[in-house]
């Protein structure tokens, strides 16, 4: 067993411990589980969906921190450190407590060989439990049926979208996909979807489960107004509700979400309406349609699949008139990367690419080579995402606009380019 010393030690000793990146299924991560005795008492709420659910994590953990909970939340992939992964009422913790979680881990697993996602789950909820959390908010990092954040009991289940993504492990279509992702719901537990267009299959497992499942549009809504909105679920209403902090017209879909969970936990948790308001106000979670200040504008968008690039289309025409431009663009070789230019193709006057270095990635010449080929024009190769941003912004001037997109991996590159520069 290795004794590590510091954080960056652990993460590269994590890497090693299991033959697969990504290995779904239960069995390990339960077995690890419960050697531990990870039973959490307070209430767990867990998100899953193919885009949203870290936005409406970060959204029910400010709610519920500002109506005076301590909160626990659990999100990945993070962009620049991993201890974003793991927060207290969302101030990620620090190194010493990550080591710590990783020590009670390892000496719980045995010899059971643990991913590095799954080792990281139970770190966390380690962690919460250690903390003595009142509530914990978990993402699920792939799916959900066989992902490890589901090897624990949710008292309440919201699936915010359901799209085409990650289709090698959780199936061809949506009705597939929706499937997978409705097995984080439980039995006499209650169930949330907020896409407008819920897979069938997901609505056919809640009720041979007997999970209670309330629809956006059905069950549960929101009326727009010009600066404010509403909510409703039942006999719960809420009013006057200021426009989330986080940019883009779907915000008040993934913000439903969020409110749904609260109003069906609302006799356990009660949280006030200055809560709700000052937590749709507060919230601030990096890299989702990110509008930085200072000219030009940049704009920062984790999206990397179609259904994620379509939103971000929608948003950047409801941006202000920009005299130039300019996609900052790199995506892992598995992504449907014709797909996403054929939505962005007329969004950019010039493409700036670079390649991503790590497993899964891809070259500048290659991710050029499938633009082009789907008609995209102006696109310059550089050989790094770092590399293609300052390309970018040598030639932007301050009435131009640059978008950086296409994964985790490019939002987090340009964030480190950027501090180097500043």
């Amino acid at each position: 067993m290795m004794q590590a010393r510091t954080l960056p030690e652990w993460l590269s000793y994590l890497e090693t411990l299991h033959g697969k990146t990504i290995d779904l299924g239960l069995e390990r991560v339960g077995r690890v589980r419960d050697a531990m005795a990870l039973k959490p008492a307070c209430p767990v709420i867990m998100i899953g969906g193919t885009n949203g659910k870290g936005s409406v994590s970060a959204m029910l953990s400010t709610m519920l921190n500002r109506a005076g909970y301590k909160v626990g939340t659990y999100t990945s992939p993070h962009i620049l450190h991993y201890n974003e992964r793991v927060a207290i009422d969302m101030r990620p913790v620090d190194d010493d407590a990550l080591i710590a979680a990783f020590c009670a881990v390892e000496a719980g697993r045995g010899e059971v060989p643990l991913s590095y996602f799954e080792f990281g789950t139970l770190a966390a909820v380690w962690h919460f439990l250690q903390s003595d959390v009142d509530v914990m908010v978990l993402e699920v990092g792939l799916g959900g049926r066989l992902d490890a954040v589901n090897a624990f009991e949710p008292d309440v289940s919201v699936v915010v979208s359901v799209d085409l993504d990650h289709q090698d492990y959780l199936g061809p279509d949506r009705e597939s996909i929706g499937y997978e992702k409705a097995g984080i719901f439980r039995s006499g537990r209650p169930a949330v979807c907020a896409d407008p267009h819920p897979p069938q299959r997901l609505i056919d497992h809640a009720a041979a489960i007997g999970a209670p499942l309330y629809l956006l549009g059905r069950d549960f809504g929101n009326v727009r107004l010009e600066q404010q909105w509403s909510f409703h679920l039942g006999e719960r209403q809420w009013h006057a509700l200021p426009l989330p902090a986080l940019r883009g017209a779907y915000q008040i879909g993934n913000a439903s979400a969020a409110l749904a969970a609260l109003a069906l936990l609302f006799e356990r948790l009660p949280v006030d309406l200055g809560a709700i308001k000052r937590g749709l106000l507060e919230v601030d979670w990096p890299g989702r349609f990110q509008v930085l200040p200072g000219r030009p504008q940049v704009v920062l968008d984790v999206g990397h699949n179609p259904h994620a690039v379509r939103a971000l289309v929608a948003n950047l025409r409801q941006l202000p008139f920009a005299e130039n431009r300019y996609a900052v663009f790199s995506m892992l070789a598995d992504k449907d990367l014709e797909a996403v230019a054929d939505l962005a193709v007329t969004e950019f006057d010039g493409w700036f690419v670079g390649g991503l270095d790590m497993p899964r990635g891809q070259s500048g010449a290659r991710i050029a080579e499938r633009l082009r080929a789907q008609g995209v024009k102006n696109v310059h190769v550089l050989g790094t995402v770092s590399d293609a941003w300052k390309s970018a912004l040598s030639v932007a001037a301050e009435n131009d606009r640059i978008v950086v997109f296409g994964s985790f991996h490019t939002v987090a590159e340009v964030m480190s380019a950027r501090q180097t520069l500043t």
